[in-house]
């Protein structure tokens, strides 16, 4: 079976959503991902919720290529949730048609972060949106079994796990748990490469997922054995940040090596 690819927004940096539909459409990927908050205070995002004429035009591309937005991020849940803040957020992913959303979990009080995750996603759900729940290392939620918990626990029907596949190498998650995983559960994943071994600090942590994330099949993840552990109809979102080769390489040529090695690592050709 040939997965769904995606065209995530690290990896088309700093295209436009409009751009990075026409280029997804392009280099086949079937999809594109969108960033319309940001991922830290200051960060990069495309200011669809309120840049009318960036949402219009993102939609016009849309409707002429047939390539549609997938997911989008990313929304994080802190210790000051409240859900009324994520109104705009959450409209704008409606008019995207967007399928899902990326979460993180930001505090440390797992009981509370449940009730928060359960909120926001029911908050989603008239918008047909599933709420994916990204374990990252230096987050709240650490590996795959703690977003299990936190997911299955809040009990909602578009509750969802996402496993990216460099925080899955690197942090307390084996093959195992990610094969384990029922797969109502799962709505899409993130594929990249990395060097092998887990870094001392989270800053370094957080430094490689931002800004040094390799090819797939450049690094020393076991990307095939990943692959083979999640459901092989499960859409593959190729999120590759690389702060020194994306601007060297350019935007075309980054998503069209990404999308050719990524086949190759799932068996889906060339």
């Amino acid at each position: 079976m040939t997965h769904i690819y995606s065209l995530a927004y690290l990896t088309s940096v700093p295209l436009t959503p409009p751009e990075a539909v026409v280029l997804a459409n392009k280099l086949g990927y079937q999809a594109i991902g969108v960033r319309i908050a940001p991922a830290a205070s200051g960060g990069d995002f495309s200011p669809l919720a309120t840049d009318a004429a960036m949402l219009r035009e993102t939609i016009r591309r849309i409707d002429d290529t047939g390539v549609p937005v997938f997911d989008v991020e990313i929304a994080r849940l802190g210790v000051d949730f409240k859900v009324d803040h994520f109104a705009s957020f959450l409209e704008t992913a409606g008019k995207l048609k967007a399928r899902a959303i990326l979460v993180a979990g930001d505090d440390a009080d797992e009981a509370r972060l449940t009730d928060s995750f359960a909120a926001f996603c029911r908050a989603a759900a008239p918008y047909g949106l599933t709420a994916d729940l990204e374990f990252m290392p230096w987050t709240a939620v650490k590996n795959a079994n703690a977003a299990l918990r936190i997911v299955t626990n809040a009990g909602e029907p578009n509750g969802r796990i996402l496993v990216d596949a460099l925080h899955t190498a690197r942090s307390a998650t084996s093959l195992g748990d990610i094969a384990s995983l029922p797969r109502h559960l799962l709505s899409y994943a993130q594929l990249c490469d990395a060097p092998a071994g887990i870094p001392a600090t989270d800053a370094e942590l957080i430094y490689t997922a931002r800004c040094a994330r390799l090819l797939p099949g450049d690094g020393g993840i076991d990307l095939r054995g990943l692959v083979r552990a999640l459901p092989e109809d499960i859409p593959l979102s190729l999120e590759i940040p690389n702060e020194e080769w994306l601007p060297k390489l350019g935007a075309k040529e980054w998503g069209r090596r990404a999308l050719r090695q990524a086949r190759l690592i799932a068996g889906d050709g060339t």
